[in-house]
């Protein structure tokens, strides 16, 4: 999806900009703001900035489903995406997009684009709802994501979780399932471009088992629909863990508790 000029001042638009080429790629470059754990920029917002190269390729507004593998860890610095387009239909669209550094993938992507605007005849059927949480102004700002060191993602993303997470205190016998609200801190409003990198945002649910160190191999995101404002509920769980692999589940609803983005990433535990 192509972008407001007005949204440049927000963080992630910013850092997630790509300039086509006379040739048809583009450029971009990742910025050291979104961190995790292991160093790297958050696979989420690597696979963002991909996607906002194939949004501008495509006739189709928003990505309805994405489809990415982690070839590599991705680092600060420049990058190349090249996007191919496969099939334009009338209500879908199909492309792919390979972001590049060094000359070497760091991820490739396969998404098809639709349309998202809202249609009241539209059928629907919900059998699970949103987390049932406190207000965020109710849930603590926790201080150890309140700006850490070494995790910026932590600086562009506001949490708020109900309880204090028990991981937090060296505990290894949780369930690997939370339940959160999530925002951008600067103020930004999710959109359907945006939840496809959200999806990846979440604490990894393992570090109530006690695993700290996670990689993501394959992620696959559905894009439900178009956000409302405010704060977005989450959901994240993994219920199986062998082989040194682990799946990890993730909802995201807004604030009518509409579900907008649903999420199975398979990861490396390292």
């Amino acid at each position: 999806m192509s972008l407001d000029p007005s949204a440049a001042e927000f963080e992630y638009d910013r850092d997630t900009r790509v300039d086509k080429r006379d040739d048809g790629a583009f450029t971009a470059t990742l910025t050291d703001g979104w961190t995790t754990f292991t160093t790297h920029p958050n696979g989420g917002y690597v696979l963002g900035t991909a996607l906002n190269a194939l949004g501008q390729t495509l006739s189709q507004p928003d990505p309805l489903v994405a489809s990415a593998f982690f070839l590599r860890p991705a680092a600060p610095g420049p990058a190349d995406i090249r996007t191919r387009t496969i099939r334009e239909g009338r209500r879908t669209a199909t492309g792919e997009s390979v972001l590049e550094q060094g000359g070497k993938e760091i991820v490739r992507a396969t998404a098809t684009y639709g349309d998202l605007a809202p249609d009241p005849a539209a059928r629907v059927l919900a059998l699970e709802g949103p987390p049932r949480l406190p207000a965020p102004e109710d849930c603590p700002v926790l201080p150890e994501f309140d700006r850490p060191e070494g995790v910026s993602i932590a600086h562009r993303v506001d949490y708020r979780f109900p309880d204090r997470p028990r991981w937090l205190d060296g505990h290894k016998d949780g369930r690997p399932h939370n339940e959160f609200w999530m925002r951008f801190a600067d103020g930004r409003q999710a959109d359907t471009g945006s939840l496809a990198a959200m999806v990846d945002f979440a604490i990894p649910a393992v570090l109530e088992i006690g695993e700290f160190s996670t990689i993501t191999v394959e992620l696959t995101v559905h894009v439900r629909a178009r956000p409302a404002p405010g704060w977005l509920a989450c959901r994240v769980y993994t219920k199986h863990v062998a082989g040194g692999l682990h799946e990890e589940d993730m909802e995201i609803w807004d604030s009518s508790g509409t579900l907008v983005a649903q999420a199975r990433q398979l990861a490396m535990l390292v």
